[in-house]
């Protein structure tokens, strides 16, 4: 099957074609027919499967049959872009400004071949008289995050009652942000005869109640589940006794040739930063990324990593969804996501567009049960692996057996092991950012003076 045989307009295949792109995902194959046939969609997929083309490639052919629509009605015959009195035609949420951005530098991409196309993207951290600016002009595309489209709303800067359609973008992701009544309120405001598509991992629990309320009678679409083998990606798990332990097998990975760009996830602020400092202290090109950041910042960090000015990004979550780099060959869990389907779009980074990658998890005992949940939700094992002369001193942890007694499990370490106590060989490094007394080096952006960011403060897509 290749692009030709969808039904997409004849701008929209050439940009394809300029892009490299012939044959059409799975999810891609399925969505783009239904969508541009006009029916709502609930469609679960897995990170990389190529699902912002499945719902912009229809949302730009929208965009062109209205921009033919109004030449066939000009009297000159050359109708451009009919008046829409402020409301765009088609509005994308998003939960995360990052994965707004890359959504709408996709319709930027997709659209290069429409006339007069206009995308005004929509997020926090960005001075509001900007976005009133774009929204005054009231383009043919908005991508949002909810939060500040919401604000624009409230202003009456915008209006959406010409929409056509609404897509919700990953939106069991906006739903564990909070952004539910802000949802309903943005498609309250919108027509009911719109046409809906809905994205999310899942469709289990809100998800699925909230795809009843806004979907009529949708096509669902599954083409693939998080149970199922990523094979381009190869899992891998190495335990560690202690912090200190976590650090050399995070510094032998990364010093290995074969690692193009390097993803490593922590699980707050503070170590994002502290690891990345740490980093940049023993030669590499790294930067952190994570929701404490200012908008400006955070663009350049990004830029800097598409731009393969920086060979490792150490983030929390705000990148899991939403980062597309083709060349991140490497992801690093150093410490585990809260939700385990979370761990599923970490390992996302990698392996995309057509290349293999490798995920490697570094855990201490005091993820175990972490990491059971994750394997129980993907129902697959994450092979254990140990590196020579880093090998761990401790046992690997087993579950305890259901019949056990507690006295039975009374051995098992306490808080000061995990935190880095006695009993490691020497030589295993220092801790993530010990020693560190100035800015990183490396020729991505400078690092930010001040006091540290809070813990997942502001990961938020406000």
């Amino acid at each position: 099957m290749s692009f030709d045989t969808l039904g997409l307009p004849e701008p929209l295949l050439r940009a394809l074609a300029t892009a490299g792109y012939a044959v059409p995902t799975d999810v891609q194959a399925a969505a783009i027919p239904a969508a541009l046939a006009g029916r709502d969609l609930r469609v679960s997929s897995r990170t990389g499967s190529g699902k912002t083309a499945s719902f912009m490639l229809p949302a730009l052919a929208r965009v062109l049959a209205a921009r033919a629509a109004a030449a066939a009605a000009s009297p000159t015959g050359r109708g451009s872009r009919p008046p829409r009195n402020g409301s765009p035609r088609v509005l994308v949420l998003a939960p995360t400004r990052e994965l707004a951005q890359q959504v709408a530098r996709a319709a930027q991409d997709y659209g290069r071949h429409v006339p007069h196309l206009t995308v005004a993207t929509v997020v926090g951290g960005v001075p509001y008289g900007l976005q009133q600016r774009m929204l005054g002009a009231t383009p043919d595309i908005v991508v949002a995050t909810p939060g500040r489209l919401l604000d624009h709303l409230g202003a009456r800067v915008t209006r959406l009652d010409a929409v056509e359609l609404l897509v919700l973008d990953e939106a069991d992701r906006m739903l564990d942000l909070g952004f539910i009544d802000d949802l309903r309120t943005i498609a309250a405001a919108t027509p009911a005869a719109r046409q809906t598509v809905m994205f999310s991992a899942t469709f289990d629990g809100h998800a699925g109640h909230l795809a009843a309320e806004l979907l009529r009678q949708p096509e669902r679409i599954d083409v693939a589940h998080h149970t199922e083998a990523h094979a381009d990606i190869e899992q891998r798990l190495h335990w560690a006794d202690d912090r200190r332990h976590q650090q050399a097998l995070l510094e032998h990975i990364l010093a290995a040739r074969e690692i193009e760009q390097a993803l490593v996830f922590t699980s707050t602020q503070i170590d994002a930063e502290r690891v990345a400092a740490h980093l940049a202290e023993i030669g590499h090109e790294v930067e952190a990324l994570h929701g404490g950041l200012p908008q400006g910042r955070r663009n350049r960090v990004l830029q800097a990593m598409r731009n393969r000015r920086l060979r490792v990004l150490v983030a929390t979550d705000v990148a899991a969804r939403g980062l597309d780099v083709p060349t991140i060959s490497h992801v690093i869990n150093l410490g585990l996501p809260m939700k385990a389907e979370d761990y599923v779009h970490r390992i996302g980074r990698t392996g995309r567009a057509g290349r293999t990658g490798l995920a490697v998890t570094l855990a201490e005992r005091r993820d175990f049960g972490q990491l059971q949940r994750i394997q129980h939700f993907t129902t697959q094992r994450i092979p254990a692996s140990v590196v020579p002369g880093l090998e761990p001193q401790r046992a690997e942890p087993r579950p305890a057996p259901a019949h056990a007694a507690p006295a039975a499990r009374k051995g098992r370490p306490g808080p000061a092991a995990h935190r880095g106590g006695p009993g490691r060989p020497r030589g295993h490094g220092q801790a993530p950012g010990a020693g560190h007394g100035g800015p990183r080096r490396g020729p991505g952006p400078q690092a930010r003076t001040g006091p540290g960011p809070q813990a997942r403060a502001g990961d938020r897509g406000r």
